[in-house]
């Protein structure tokens, strides 16, 4: 089959390797879309890939082609989201329902070969059966989706509150309209490109505010009756966002990073003491997971695509490209602000 193969830094090729099989346990995925994700980027353009050569790819969906010796959930011709992380089961983080802290696990389109590729193979609990209403677009967002949802619980977090969602990529407005179906008073999405926060009104936002702008603390005071927001979520891993969830946070607010940062980061004393005036509580989120494995993340997403709850906008996607172009796709990144949103690999055009 044909796939997109990393061999070296800035080295991915279009090119044929051996198709994966249905082992038992197994279903063989006919790959539809995958999502270029943050992570790829330096997998391909840097140096954080595990191993050469290397398919990577973990944001997909595809059709069901065919299942292994004893699967049972998904039969041949089920549309299905892929489900990333392969955890151990074994380890004591594994045991009290916590995967996405297993220090002993795999990862499909990092650890082993992922979906930049005609098919790929993964154990049975690793693929999420979606409705044929969902798009296969929708299904590769999925992950991002479940992401954004898992942060979005990691607070103690309750609905007629305000919730302030710093940064309007993809995990940004999806964590924005979690907080909308989880009752939020009021949510506001911070950034500095107006388009992303048109798009956040489009989607349910009730104020998008541009962070550039002078006096855009005014606009906070006035939305939260100077109060502060309630819930504060990073999500672009940005050192100014990263600074700014703690001037926005109220008194006993609680604030969760859902971005990951990609570079020091150091806080005045004036900054970092808001912690203690205002109390608030800190906490970060990793990936998506929960008991029983892959958790309710993932079913709350197809369902809640399904039911429109979550919705899908034509501009979350900047460009959709065919597989044998995917060098192409990776170079785009190199042009600092070109690509304003989520690339899809179409790996049946």
């Amino acid at each position: 089959m044909k796939a997109g193969v990393v061999h070296a830094k800035n080295d991915i090729r279009y090119e044929e390797i051996a198709k994966p099989a249905a082992e038992p346990g197994k279903v063989l995925v006919k790959v539809k879309y995958t999502g270029i994700c943050g992570s790829d980027i330096p997998r391909v353009n840097g140096d954080a890939c595990h191993y050469f050569p290397n398919v990577l790819g973990h944001e997909f969906s595809g059709t069901v082609e065919e299942v292994g010796e004893g699967v049972t959930s998904v039969k041949p011709g089920d549309r299905v989201a892929g489900v990333p992380l392969v955890p151990c089961m074994e380890c004591e983080d594994c045991q009290k329902g916590n995967y996405s802290l297993c220090k002993h696990y795999s990862f499909i389109g990092s650890r082993e070969f992922g979906s930049f590729a005609k098919y790929v193979a993964v154990p049975e609990r690793n693929v999420v059966k979606f409705d044929d209403t969902v798009s296969f677009e929708m299904g590769a967002l999925f992950e991002p989706a479940t992401v954004a949802l898992h942060g979005l619980r990691r607070l103690d977090y309750k609905g007629g509150k305000t919730v302030a969602i710093l940064g309007g990529g993809t995990i940004g407005m999806l964590t924005m309209q979690w907080a909308k179906i989880y009752g939020a008073k009021k949510v506001a999405v911070f950034d500095i490109v107006e388009e992303r926060l048109d798009l956040a009104r489009r989607l349910g936002a009730d104020a998008g505010v541009n962070s550039a702008a002078a006096g855009y603390m005014d606009q906070v005071k006035e939305l939260t009756g100077g109060r502060g927001f309630d819930y504060v979520y990073e999500t672009a891993g940005n050192t100014a966002t990263m600074k700014m969830a703690f001037a926005l946070a109220g008194n006993k607010a609680q604030v969760c990073f859902i971005g990951t940062p990609t570079r020091e980061l150091a806080f005045s004393v004036e900054e970092w003491e808001n912690i203690n005036r205002k109390e608030f509580y800190l906490t970060g989120s990793w990936m998506s997971y929960s008991a029983p494995f892959p958790g309710d993340e993932w079913e709350l997403a197809a369902h809640c695509f399904k039911t429109g709850q979550l919705q899908f906008d034509d501009s979350f996607i900047y460009k959709k490209m065919p597989l044998s172009q995917i060098d192409q796709a990776f170079e785009m990144y190199k042009t600092p602000g070109l690509v304003k949103g989520k690339i899809l690999i179409d790996s049946e055009a």
